[in-house]
């Protein structure tokens, strides 16, 4: 989606300068009401006639915060994403999702795995099971 031009945001707020009302200029431009009261709002609050930058690349909140989530990691192996959530909540300040969370730690090529003693029931390996059933005897 892209933004409005700003030629239209300009005759829009000069309609708006005029007195005309934003029903009228809705309708004469063929633009939303509620867009023109938004640009009205935006050049009364902030003084920019410029539409909002649309995508690019966002900064995570997290950026300054890999060492102390390591460190976490590192002294209590078995911590979960959502306590680790509530732990940047409490000790940070930053309120963030166990989505976000673990998307940030895969960034970092941080795992949280578990300690080798917690491993698969069976082996790995599925070959074993191939062989021990090609080796039974066939009754004659």
């Amino acid at each position: 989606m892209r933004a409005y031009s700003q030629d239209l945001r300009d005759r829009v707020l000069r309609a708006l300068e005029r007195g005309d009302r934003p029903a009228e200029i809705a309708r004469r431009f063929e633009v939303s009401r509620v867009w023109v009261y938004q640009v009205r709002e935006r050049w009364q609050q902030e003084g920019n006639r410029s539409s909002l930058r649309i995508g690019g690349h966002r900064r995570s909140c997290l950026a300054g915060m890999e060492a102390q989530v390591r460190a976490w990691i590192e002294a209590e192996v078995d911590l979960t994403l959502a306590e680790i959530c509530s732990r940047l909540s409490q000790e940070a300040g930053i309120q963030i999702k166990v989505p976000a969370l673990w998307h940030q730690l895969d960034k970092w090529n941080l795992t949280l795995k578990k300690n080798p003693a917690r491993q698969r029931a069976r082996s790995s390996r599925r070959s074993d099971g191939a062989i021990s059933v090609a080796r039974k005897p066939t009754s004659a």
